[in-house]
This record gives structure tokens, C-alpha cells and sequence, in this order.
């Protein structure tokens, strides 16, 4: 029997985005690392599928279940505002394989200062290809923007870790531990708004609950990019907080240090453990589309409102990016 789709949206979540609870099966199910290694023809397939979807022209025979898997995808791999198909590195679903790996290693080889300035620089680099992977597109950014806030997103995780290096050497074991966490939630605070800083400039693109374009806000840029970064740091916090203090005491096992060369490959496979659950759980302390009353925007879209619509009981309607 053919199922029927004519009230099927496939733009509607599947779980409500007013919660908590929803946001995160939300983010579970989009940045699940297995999509990765989903051929480009899939991912392809996937976009003309919700596209179809979008006009009413899906093929006869097809199910929801097949068009929930191709919005799964195109969520994964494809950006909301542009449609375009993003890096593969630059996507969330990437952030557990590609951050179990870096901060395993973070956390292993923070003793020697040239391994903290080479890991802590192939996270920054990591971290500033996310961010503007998943920046909000409608505010675009030149190439010397990008490159001046790599270095400096880049300059300071690596002052950060080697000055805190320096600072607790005389500290106890664990604190030189966390180190590394506290690198990386500085350079979050620089890098972010560094590598989306156009958004800052010039506004953030807001819209109102038909996605008739409003106007571009700065202060709507500034709480986005500001929950981004709360929601990185929280993504890091647990993993890079906990673990030291797991491995200082496995460390101290009699089998543990007669295998000191598997003490890396357990670092990153834990890291991945804690990444599996804490990627969904960050992306979704905050609504992707976030709401703002018109009495927060600034007077001039104020007065855009007023002016359009009549009255400033409303909200407008962003993408915060992730």
C-alpha cells in the first residue's frame, strides 16, 4: 500500500525544538558520524529528494521513512541558509572522530612545549575550519578576514597553553592536566567571534515567521555567537575535565604502566565516548533558530517593523549557526 504524503512537510522537525530534550534526539540524529562515510551520489540523492519533497513532486512508491533518511542527510551535509554541500571536515558530524582524535592527544602530550603548540594548533585550525563551515552564510566574509582570525584565534590557544604550561609547573600533576581546557575555552572565545566577526559587523540576517527578510541585526549576531561559544565550551568541558582525572588514576595501575603505549589510543577512544553524547547535547542547549523580540533589535529594524507590520509585539527569526 502506498503511503500517503500529501501532509507530509519535510521542513517540520521531527521532535519539538522548544525543548531541550527535543533539540538534542534533533542533533542525535544529524550529527551521527556514520553519515560521513555516506557516498557523495547518497548525499546528492538525499538534497534532490527534499527539494521534490519541498515542491510536491516526490516519486510515486516513495516512503516516509526514505525521506526522513534523505533529510538526515541533507540536515548532516548540506548548510540551511545556502543549501550548499559543506566540507567534510567542517561538518558536525565530524566533530567526534575528528575531535576524539585531536583532544586525545591534546590531553596526552601536554609535558613538552613543542607538543603543546603543534596539538594545540591543529585544534585551532581544526576549530576555525568548523566555525566557518558552520557560520550563518548570508553574511559573507573576504579571505583576509578569515586569515586574520586564524592567526589570532590560533595566537592565542597556543599562548594560552604555553603560558598556563609555564605557570603550573610547580602544581600538582592533575592541574597540568587541565591546561589544555582551559586553552582551548579561551581560544573558543576568540576564534568564534573571530572567524564569524562579518556577522558582528554587519548584522545577522533576520526574518519574521513567514522568512520575509526583515533586515540584518548586529545584536541578534552578538546572542548567536555568543550561545555558540557557551555551547563549544560545554561540548569540551566534560571530556577535557574528566578524563585527566580518569587517566591519572588508571596511570597509576600496575598493568597501566607496563602498556604506556596504549595510554594514547585510550585517551582518544574515551574522548570519542564522551564526544558521542556531549556533540547532540551542546548543539541543542540552544535553539538553531533562535527567536528575539523586536523590542531587542535596534531602533532602526524597530522602526522597519513598526513600520511594516504595525506594532513591535513580534519576534524575528534567525539562524544562529552551530
Amino acid at each position: 500500500m502506498e503511503a500517503d504524503l500529501s501532509g507530509f512537510n519535510i521542513d517540520a522537525p521531527r521532535w519539538d525544538q522548544c525543548t531541550f530534550l527535543g533539540r538534542v534526539k534533533h542533533f542525535f540524529n544529524i550529527t551521527d558520524p556514520r553519515t560521513i562515510l555516506v557516498p557523495e551520489r547518497e548525499l546528492d540523492w538525499a538534497k534532490v529528494m527534499v527539494e521534490k519533497s519541498r515542491k510536491g513532486m516526490v516519486p510515486p512508491g516513495t516512503q516516509v521513512e526514505q525521506l526522513l533518511y534523505a533529510k538526515k542527510l541533507y540536515d548532516s551535509a548540506f548548510h540551511p541558509d545556502t543549501g550548499e554541500k559543506m566540507n567534510v571536515i567542517g561538518r558536525m558530524s565530524f566533530q567526534v572522530p575528528g575531535g576524539m582524535i585531536i583532544t586525545g592527544f591534546m590531553l596526552q602530550f601536554y609535558r613538552t612545549m613543542p607538543a603543546v603548540v603543534f596539538w594545540q594548533w591543529v585544534n585551532q585550525s581544526f576549530n576555525a575550519l568548523v566555525n566557518y563551515t558552520n557560520r550563518n552564510a548570508a553574511s559573507p566574509t573576504s579571505g583576509r578576514q578569515m586569515a586574520l582570525s586564524y592567526i589570532t584565534a590560533t595566537t592565542t590557544a597556543v599562548a594560552t597553553a604555553v603560558g598556563m604550561n609555564m605557570l603550573t609547573k610547580r602544581a600538582p600533576p592533575l592541574v597540568g592536566r587541565w591546561v589544555p581546557f582551559a586553552a582551548v575555552a579561551a581560544a573558543n572565545c576568540v576564534n568564534i567571534p573571530m572567524m564569524r566577526q562579518q556577522e558582528l559587523i554587519q548584522g545577522i540576517c533576520v526574518k519574521d515567521t513567514n522568512h520575509n527578510e526583515i533586515g540584518h541585526s548586529r545584536r541578534a549576531a552578538a546572542i548567536g555567537i555568543t550561545q555558540v561559544v557557551i555551547s563549544r565550551i560545554t561540548m569540551a568541558a566534560p571530556g577535557m575535565i574528566l578524563l585527566p582525572v580518569i587517566m591519572e588514576r588508571l596511570e597509576k595501575l600496575h598493568f597501566m604502566k607496563k602498556v604506556k603505549i596504549l595510554h594514547a589510543p585510550l585517551q582518544v577512544m574515551l574522548c570519542g565516548c564522551f564526544l558521542i553524547f556531549m556533540v547532540p547535547v551542546a548543539c541543542g542547549l540552544f535553539p538553531q533558530k533562535c527567536e528575539l523580540p523586536v523590542a531587542y533589535l535596534e531602533p532602526e529594524l524597530q522602526d522597519t517593523v513598526k513600520t511594516k507590520y504595525g506594532e513591535l509585539g513580534l519576534s524575528v527569526y534567525f539562524n544562529k549557526g552551530l
